[in-house]
């Protein structure tokens, strides 16, 4: 038999053994599970609703600027991947082929695509004309395959769930403003929906996107190793693509010019980034806007007579909070309300409402904060106007908490062996100059394992010196070691 508290100290320690400890939770809270396919996972239920809720925020933020969803092949011919010889090379290491289809060697193989700029920038030349074409503003929800060499659940594995949106612009001005904009479409959804503050910025060139004119990026910094996760990016792709993949249009004085393209994707690695942020000791800490289950009820009752009581009570509860507010009732007879305690605050569960006898007789319920623990008596006549309010207390708390992590596990540096300490000891964020040579950025990814996150959006005033070089430059840039 479980103990009620055994549930929960199975679970390796969050500071000691960070990457263990995240294995563990996705594994106990039932997020996600092994597959027998190598590379792959199987999403759980309770893990695929926290993608569905954090999708349909996304979906709606993303229809909002004018882009609409559609679907293209999930295989692409070999001929179209190659047309574009960064972009292919980029991503050759992780592609995967079909060369047979039943019994019968394909005359070009198809790669599994890893993102679909291949496939629908052919198809865009075929829609586009004239500038009255243009803009063409489509996203897709789909999966991709990469080779991934060491996958983890969420953060790296060889299919995953994603959206990549793909948009064609008369202009490289147009094209900008459209990839900056999707940029904060996702800065927004990861602040207020995910209550993980994260970092805009620009991608050096060596980190960019294969064949894109800029990528930029929002960073996020982990809890236990402080280590970044790239948690959305957006790509102006110039009129490369357009180019390469011969997508022309006439002007309005009828000259002929090719296409400005962009892309932009977040993917179930942000699945990842909502565990590792928020959790701690006791396992997840849901933020309640994308819960999947924002408040539980758990009965108490000691005598077989109780029962009926307590259920009818319960039941008035759950009736009391409507619709609006996403409740569970947790009726299982097999497992002590210790036990059920110690579940729900594993898998996260904003808030618990524990109803018993004392509590039918007081008309109240006893809530219980899942981020803070605290617990407070709440008339039952008050829980509907109270619950919703407290949501978005604990919403608030989770985000400035994590913001509060993200300040104090950052440090601006001026030398390069506190730069090498820092990311040795997995500190954090690190702040430095850059004279923005590729020499000196490939020295410090080859001396530390760190790597140029983004250059931030918001920049010092006063130039400084490169943290490689000396040289003096107005460029700072976030070093840090990555998942």
């Amino acid at each position: 038999m479980v103990t009620d508290r055994g549930y929960v100290e199975e679970l390796a320690d969050v500071e000691d053994d960070f990457d263990r400890w995240y294995v563990e939770v996705v594994r106990k809270a039932e997020m996600a599970d092994d597959s027998p396919v190598r590379g792959t996972r199987i999403i759980r239920p309770y893990g695929f609703a926290l993608w569905e809720n954090i999708q349909r925020q996304l979906d709606d933020r993303i229809k909002a600027t004018g882009v609409e969803n559609a679907y293209f092949p999930l295989f692409i011919p070999k001929s179209m991947l190659e047309r574009e010889a960064d972009h292919v090379e980029g991503f050759a290491p992780e592609v995967a082929w079909v060369t047979h289809g039943g019994n019968k060697k394909l005359e070009e193989p198809w790669a599994v695509r890893p993102t679909s700029e291949a496939i629908i920038c052919p198809i865009y030349a075929r829609w586009v004309q004239s500038y009255r074409d243009l803009p063409i503003l489509i996203n897709q929800w789909s999966n991709v395959v990469r080779w991934e060499e060491r996958p983890r659940a969420f953060l790296r594995t060889v299919e995953f769930l994603w959206q990549e949106g793909h948009t064609a612009h008369a202009s490289l001005e147009e094209a900008e403003e459209r990839t900056l904009q999707m940029l904060d479409v996702y800065r927004d959804l990861c602040e207020t929906e995910l209550a993980i503050p994260v970092i805009p910025g620009l991608k050096s060139d060596s980190e960019k996107f294969a064949g894109a004119l800029r990528t930029y990026t929002i960073e996020a910094m982990m809890g236990g190793k402080h280590w970044a996760l790239q948690s959305g990016t957006s790509h102006n792709l110039g009129d490369h693509f357009g180019r390469v993949f011969e997508i022309e249009f006439l002007d309005a004085q009828g000259e002929r010019h090719f296409a400005f393209n962009t892309s932009w994707g977040l993917s179930t690695r942000i699945v990842g980034a909502v565990i590792m942020v928020h959790g701690d000791e006791r396992g997840l800490k849901m933020p309640p806007r994308v819960a999947p289950t924002q408040a539980v009820i758990v009965p108490i009752w000691r005598k077989a007579k109780e029962r009926e009581d307590v259920e009818a009570a319960v039941q008035r509860v759950r009736d009391s909070l409507g619709s609006d507010i996403r409740v569970k009732v947790d009726l299982r007879d097999d497992k002590t309300p210790g036990w059920k305690f110690n579940e729900w605050e594993l898998k996260g569960v904003p808030v618990r409402i524990e109803l018993g006898p004392r509590d039918i007789q007081s008309e109240q319920v006893m809530v219980v904060r899942r981020d803070t623990g605290e617990k407070q008596p709440v008339p039952m006549a008050e829980l509907p106007e109270m619950l919703p309010a407290l949501l978005e207390e604990i919403q608030a708390n989770m985000y400035e908490g994590a913001r509060r992590m993200l300040e104090e596990k950052s440090e601006r540096v001026t030398e390069y062996e506190r730069l090498r300490e820092r990311a040795a000891g997995n500190a954090g964020f690190t702040y430095a100059y850059w004279c923005g040579n590729a020499e000196c950025e490939d020295k410090i990814k080859a001396e530390t394992h760190a790597t140029i996150r983004c250059i931030p959006f918001t920049q010092p005033e006063l130039p400084g010196s490169c943290i490689v070089c000396g040289a003096e430059t107005d460029t700072e840039v976030i070093f840090a070691r990555a998942y």
